[in-house]
Formats: structure tokens, C-alpha cells, sequence
């Protein structure tokens, strides 16, 4: 695989659960990149996670995404998880309350090919003071289908998130 990148779109929110970017994958490309960078969120720390977007605009939050992680914190260890049958594709990021940021990087496989899955790994990093966390995903979206966007959800607000894509040359 090509590592040059194409600039597609960019977006931002703020005090927001989600954030979604639309019309952003396309027959142009088979394999896009995306950045996610989380601020600081309400009162708790919890995992964000990625829903695509299909053709008609929708989200799509059925039990169709399939997920495996290896999660490292520097605190306590680390941990394999799984999900079969989900609701999206969990893991993306850790996002604390108190203070820290944290980036993802995605690689996203086949989205506009309506005749196959489409196909996610990614990568995260978190801090705060004297804690460090990182994961590894893969993850799949069960149903061949043309996918146009994504969103990215947090059960509580986000300071601040910036989503980022590129197509892969």
C-alpha cells in the first residue's frame, strides 16, 4: 500500500456525543486514513466508537460490526477484548475527564464497495498525569454495502474533537 495522502475533508465539534462527516468516501480511493484527535470529556473516563454512514445518509447502528482490541495501559496492564454482533465498532479512543487528549489514526478498507465489507485497524494514544493508555483494533462492518461517512460517538460530551480524512494513494 501507497502511503501518499489526499486531503478529503475536515471537521470539528465541540461540547457534542458525536460527530459525524459525511459524503467523505467515494469510488476514488479503496483504502482512506483518518485522524481523530478527543479533548477531555464530562465527568468520566469511557472508550468513543465509530459508526459508518450508509448510502441514504443514515447511521447505521444495528448489530452488524464485529471488533478485537488489545488495550495497554501503562497503570495497570494489558487487556484483549472482543465484540461479535455489535452496535459499532468500540475501542476508537479513551477519552478522560480530567484533562489530557488523545489521537487515533484509522485505516478504513473498501467503504464505497457496495459487494464488500468494510474493513477497519486502528491505532489510539491517551494521557493525562501518570497515566498512558493505547489500543490496537480491528474491526469489520458486516453487511456489503456502499458506506458514504462515519461517526464517531462517546456516550458523554467531548470538549473538543477534530475528524480527519484522506484517501491513500
Amino acid at each position: 500500500m501507497s502511503t501518499n495522502l489526499q486531503f478529503i475533508k475536515s471537521v470539528s465539534g465541540a461540547s457534542v456525543t458525536s460527530l459525524s462527516v459525511t459524503n467523505c468516501f467515494s469510488s476514488a480511493y479503496d483504502v482512506y486514513a483518518v485522524t481523530v484527535d478527543i479533548d477531555k470529556c464530562g465527568s468520566s473516563g469511557d472508550w468513543a466508537f465509530l459508526r459508518f454512514i450508509d448510502s441514504g445518509g443514515s447511521v447505521i447502528s444495528d448489530a452488524e460490526y464485529d471488533w478485537a482490541s488489545l488495550s495497554m495501559f501503562d497503570y495497570t496492564g494489558f487487556t484483549e477484548e472482543k465484540g461479535g454482533g455489535q452496535s459499532s465498532i468500540s475501542r476508537i479512543q479513551f477519552v478522560k475527564s480530567n484533562g489530557g487528549g488523545g489521537n487515533t489514526f484509522l485505516n478504513i478498507f473498501n467503504p464505497n464497495d457496495s459487494s464488500s465489507f468494510t474493513f477497519t485497524q486502528h491505532k489510539s494514544s491517551m494521557g493525562t498525569a501518570g497515566q498512558l493508555i493505547a489500543s490496537k483494533v480491528i474491526g469489520i462492518h458486516r453487511v456489503a454495502e456502499q458506506i458514504t461517512g462515519l461517526s464517531i460517538v462517546l456516550t458523554q460530551t467531548m470538549n473538543n474533537i477534530k475528524i480527519s480524512i484522506y484517501g491513500v494513494n
